[in-house]
C-alpha cells in the first residue's frame, strides 16, 4: 500500500491564487453535476499543494481556500441539516493510518476498543429522512450545513425503500451511486436521447439525482453508512439508537429494509486491533476490481459511541474516522490519435493513443477502444479530454469523453474504409469489423501464434522462416506444416540437415499435443488459452465440440449467449483447416476426459439403474474443483520445468480456475522463488499459500 502521492507544488502567491480558484471550480462541478475539470487524484494533489503553501505562508491564506471546508467550500444548499454532514480526512498507506490511529489514541488517553472498517463508496452523500416510517425527503450534503432538496428522485433509487419495516422517524445517511450495469443502461438512454454518454458512474449519478425534466429515467443505487434519530427527540427509541455501536446501528438499518454493504464482498466488519484493521483494508482493496460499484477507499472509525463522543470533531471532519484512500483507477487525459490494427484472426481493432498519464501505479499511453460501434456509442473525437479507466489487471480503456471540456477544436475520428494491413475490403456486418481475407491477412502472425511454446510448441519456426515458407508457397496455414517433407525443407535457404531434422521432429511431436493446445492454436475468436482448455475439458473431443450448437456451447463456463454463436461460426469457418489437421494425424482429444456425449449417456444409465451415489460423485470430483488458483515465482521440485501456461493448464485439468491476480476470492497461491508482491498480498488477505512441492503433492495423480 502506497504512502502519500506527490503534491502539486505552488511557486508563488499568483500560482497559489490560481490553484485556489481551480480547486473551487472543480469542487463546484464535482459536487454539482459530477463533471469536474480534474480527476480525483489531480484534485487531491492540488488541494494538498494548497495546504502546503498555506502552512509555509500563513499570512497569504485566501478566504475562499478549499482547505478545512466540506466539499471544498464550493457547494451551498437551502435545506439545513439536522446534524452537519462532514467530510473525512484522508490517509495514504499503512504508515499514515498507524500515525492517525496513534494520534487518536493519544487524544483518548487509551487504546480504541473496537474499530469499524467498511468501504468508502464513490457516490454522492445524501440524507434520507423518514417520517413515521415513510421516505419524505432527500437532501444532498451540500456544504455540510445545508444541502439541496432532491426528493423528486424518490422511487428511482434501488436500496432506498419508500417505507421502513417499522413506522419510525429517523434520518438515514448514505451514498447514491450507479452500479456498472446501471451506468451502462444510463449511457444507452442518454445516447439514444442526445447522442452523448456520461463520463463515469459518479457523474451519471450526480446529474441524474438533480435532473427533474429528463424524458427518460435512470435507476441509481443507495448504500447506507449511518443513521440518526431526530436531534431533539428524547424517546427510549432515540436513546437506544444513539447508544448503539456503529456496526450494530448498521445492522438495525439493514433490518429496516435499507441497503448496506452487508450483502457485498466488502461488508463492514469490526476489528479489535490495528493489525486486524490493516488486514481488512487489504481485503477490501483486493476485492475492488471485482465489485459491481465503485469505491475509492476504506473508512476506518471508532465503533463505540463513547469513543466518538470523546474524540469529537474538527471544523470539517470527525476526529474518530478517516478515509484510507486507494490509488486512482481513472484519470482524465487527452485522446491524441487512434491507431487501427489487424489482428491474427483478421479482426480490425482501434487503439487509443493517449497523452501519457499515471494510472494505478503505471504510465498509460494506450487504451482499448474495442470497435467502431463502441467509438460511436461513446461519441469520441480526436483531441477530446477522456476518462481512462483501469481496474485490477485489466487493460486500460477509454470510458467516455468529458464533453463539457471541449474547445471546438476536436476532430472526428477517421474510420478506415479498407483493411489497414493488406488494403483489402472490410467485412462490417458485425460490431467487430474484420478483413475479408480473415486469417490469411495476417498469416505470419496467425501461424506464429499457432506454433508458439504455449500452443503447439514447434521450435525452429521464427517469423523470418514462416515468411520464407509463405513466400515460396510451401504453406498457406499452419496445417500445411504437418505435410512438409525433408526435401522441401532442404530446398530452403539456410536449412541444413540438422536444422531440417530438428524441425521435422518438432512437427511430429506437435501431433500429440492435447486438444486444448490445438484449439488454442486455431485461434478461435472470443477464446484464449483458458477458454480453449475449458472447452476441451467440457467436450473431450473435437468431434463433440464441432457437433455442438450454440446452446450446448453456452454450458462451458464463460461462454454466454453472445460468444457461443461466434464460436460455432468460427469452428465452421475453420472446418477445412481442422480437417487438414485430422488427416495429418494431429491429436483431437483431451487426455483423461470422457467425450461429453458418452458422459451424458453414462449419467443417464446410472440414474436409470439407481447406481449413482453421492460417494461416487465425490470421488469423481477433481482435486481443485471450484477453486481459484494463482501461480507466481519460479517453480521447483516436480514442477521445475513447468512454464506459467503449463501451470495454468495443470490447475484447470484439476478442475480449478487459473487467475493472474490475487484477491479475496483466491483459494490458493502457489508461490515459487521470488514470489514478490503477490505473496505479500496473499498473506494480508489470509489466502492459503503453497510451495510448488506442496502443490505437486496435491495434484500427484495428474503429474
Amino acid at each position: 500500500m502506497s504512502e502519500a502521492p506527490a503534491i502539486t507544488a505552488l511557486a508563488d502567491e499568483t500560482a497559489y491564487a490560481e490553484a485556489v480558484r481551480l480547486a473551487l471550480d472543480a469542487s463546484a462541478a464535482y459536487y454539482g453535476d459530477g463533471t469536474s475539470t480534474l480527476d480525483d487524484d489531480a484534485y487531491d494533489r492540488l488541494v494538498r499543494g494548497i495546504a502546503a503553501y498555506e502552512e509555509a505562508h500563513p499570512d497569504q491564506v485566501s478566504a475562499i481556500s478549499p482547505t478545512g471546508k466540506v466539499a471544498g467550500g464550493a457547494v451551498v444548499g437551502d435545506v439545513p441539516h439536522t446534524v452537519p454532514m462532514l467530510s473525512l480526512d484522508n490517509v495514504f498507506g499503512a504508515g499514515q493510518l498507524a500515525d492517525w490511529a496513534a494520534s487518536l489514541e493519544r487524544r483518548l488517553g487509551r487504546p480504541v476498543e473496537v474499530w469499524s472498517v467498511e468501504p468508502k463508496l464513490d457516490g454522492l452523500a445524501v440524507s434520507a429522512r423518514y417520517r413515521r416510517g415513510r421516505l419524505a425527503q432527500l437532501v444532498t450534503r451540500g456544504d455540510g450545513l445545508a444541502g439541496e432538496d432532491v426528493s423528486h428522485a424518490i422511487g428511482t433509487i434501488a436500496g432506498l425503500p419508500g417505507e421502513l419495516a417499522e413506522p419510525l422517524t429517523v434520518e438515514v445517511r448514505g451514498e447514491v451511486m450507479m452500479t456498472t450495469e446501471q451506468f451502462e443502461a444510463a449511457c444507452a438512454k442518454r445516447a439514444a436521447h442526445d447522442g452523448t454518454t456520461f463520463a463515469n458512474p459518479r457523474s451519471a449519478a450526480a446529474g441524474t439525482l438533480r435532473a427533474q425534466d429528463r424524458p427518460y429515467v435512470c435507476e441509481m443505487t443507495f448504500f447506507a453508512y449511518g443513521v440518526l434519530p431526530p436531534p431533539a427527540e428524547e424517546s427510549e427509541f432515540a436513546s437506544t439508537l444513539r447508544g448503539l455501536p456503529h456496526s450494530e446501528a448498521m445492522r438495525w438499518v439493514a433490518a429496516q429494509g435499507v441497503q448496506t454493504t452487508a450483502a457485498t464482498p466488502v461488508a463492514g466488519v469490526v476489528a479489535a486491533t490495528l493489525d486486524e484493521v490493516v488486514v481488512r483494508v487489504e481485503h477490501i482493496a483486493g476485492a475492488r476490481a471485482g465489485l459491481a460499484f465503485a469505491i475509492d477507499g476504506i473508512v476506518v472509525r471508532c465503533d463505540l459511541p463513547a469513543d466518538q463522543a470523546q474524540a469529537g470533531f474538527s471544523s470539517r471532519a470527525p476526529r474518530w474516522a478517516v478515509a484510507y484512500k486507494l490509488p486512482a483507477t481513472e484519470k482524465i487525459t487527452k485522446l491524441l490519435a487512434v491507431e487501427w490494427n489487424t489482428g491474427r484472426t483478421g479482426v480490425i481493432a482501434p487503439r487509443a493513443v493517449l497523452e501519457p498519464v499515471e494510472l494505478d501505479g503505471s504510465l498509460v499511453t494506450y487504451a482499448t477502444l474495442h470497435n467502431v460501434a463502441d467509438i460511436a456509442r461513446r461519441g469520441l473525437m480526436l483531441g477530446d479530454s477522456v476518462v481512462v479507466y483501469k481496474a485490477g489487471d485489466v487493460i486500460p480503456r477509454v470510458e467516455a469523453p468529458v464533453v463539457h471540456l471541449r474547445t471546438g477544436e476536436e476532430r472526428p475520428i477517421e474510420i478506415p474504409e479498407v483493411c489497414p494491413s493488406c488494403g483489402d475490403a472490410i467485412d462490417a456486418s458485425q460490431e467487430r469489423w474484420r478483413c475479408v481475407r480473415g486469417r490469411e491477412c495476417r498469416a505470419i502472425a496467425s501461424i506464429g501464434y499457432a506454433v508458439g511454446r504455449d500452443t503447439l510448441d514447434i521450435a525452429g519456426l521464427a517469423e523470418s522462416r514462416i515468411k520464407q515458407m509463405l513466400d515460396t508457397g510451401l504453406i498457406a496455414d499452419f496445417g500445411d506444416l504437418f505435410y512438409l517433407t525433408k526435401e522441401q525443407l532442404l530446398g530452403l535457404e539456410r536449412m541444413g540437415e540438422v536444422s531440417t531434422a530438428n524441425l521435422l521432429a518438432a512437427i511430429e511431436e506437435a501431433k500429440s499435443k492435447p486438444l486444448s493446445r490445438v484449439l488454442c492454436a486455431l485461434g478461435v475468436r472470443g477464446t484464449g488459452r483458458s477458454m480453449s482448455r475449458r472447452m476441451a475439458q467440457y467436450f473431450g473431443t473435437m468431434d463433440a465440440l464441432r457437433a455442438a450448437d450454440a446452446e450446448a456451447i453456452q454450458e462451458v463456463e464463460g461462454l454466454g449467449p453472445e460468444k457461443a454463436p461466434v464460436v460455432v461460426a468460427e469452428l465452421a469457418e475453420l472446418g477445412p483447416l481442422i480437417d487438414k489437421l485430422v488427416r495429418a494425424g494431429v491429436n483431437m482429444t483431451e487426455p483423461g476426459i470422457t467425450p461429453r456425449p458418452e458422459r451424458a449417456a453414462e449419467a443417464d444409465a446410472e440414474r436409470e439403474s439407481g447406481t449413482e451415489t453421492e460417494v461416487e460423485a465425490e470421488e469423481a470430483a477433481p482435486p481443485l474443483a471450484g477453486k481459484s488458483v494463482v501461480v507466481t515465482g519460479a517453480m521447483s521440485g516436480p514442477l521445475a520445468t513447468y512454464s506459467r501456461n503449463e501451470m495454468n493448464e495443470l490447475v484447470e485439468r484439476a478442475g480449478g480456475r487459473a487467475s493472474s491476480s490475487v484477491s479475496a476470492r483466491t483459494d490458493f497461491l502457489v508461490a515459487g522463488e521470488k514470489a514478490g508482491s503477490k505473496r505479500t498480498k496473499a498473506e494480508s488477505l489470509g489466502v492459503r499459500i503453497l510451495t510448488p512441492e506442496e502443490f505437486a503433492g496435491l495434484l500427484a495423480d495428474l503429474l
